[in-house]
């Protein structure tokens, strides 16, 4: 199984991918959602077991990503958990309403993205 990362920030990719690679996963990553729509055009969606998505991005920005992807009939079952410093409480619910699992706001620990990615993908700790 592979996470896609999709974050501006090639720090928290770097910190996310620490994290996915801890725990055994593949990691894949892109900087906007423009990027990240070409890298799922090109992997089977199966094998993608989570997107961790920021919300503020250049370009093509992580809301309007979740809802393309949750509106394409071959990557809409793909779970997405938005990773991103936007805290408001409108925010959050309009990202799960809009198709995310999960929330983690940033910054966050290692242990809490693990614990986060195991949640999402149904490994539990």
């Amino acid at each position: 199984m592979k996470i896609l990362s999709v974050d501006d920030s090639a720090i928290i990719r770097k910190i996310i991918c620490s994290g996915v690679e801890l725990l055994d996963y593949g990691f894949m990553e892109a900087e906007d959602g423009q990027e990240a729509l070409r890298l799922l055009a090109q992997e089977d969606a199966a094998d993608i077991g989570l997107i961790l998505l920021d919300w503020n991005m250049p370009g093509m920005g992580g809301f309007e990503f979740l809802q393309r992807i949750k509106s394409d009939i071959s990557l809409r079952d793909i779970p997405v958990m938005m990773v991103t410093t936007e805290s408001e409480k409108a925010c959050i619910i309009q990202a799960i309403q809009a198709g995310a699992i999960n929330y983690l706001v940033k910054p966050f620990s290692i242990e809490e993205l693990m614990k986060k990615i195991l949640e999402c993908t149904g490994e539990g700790i």
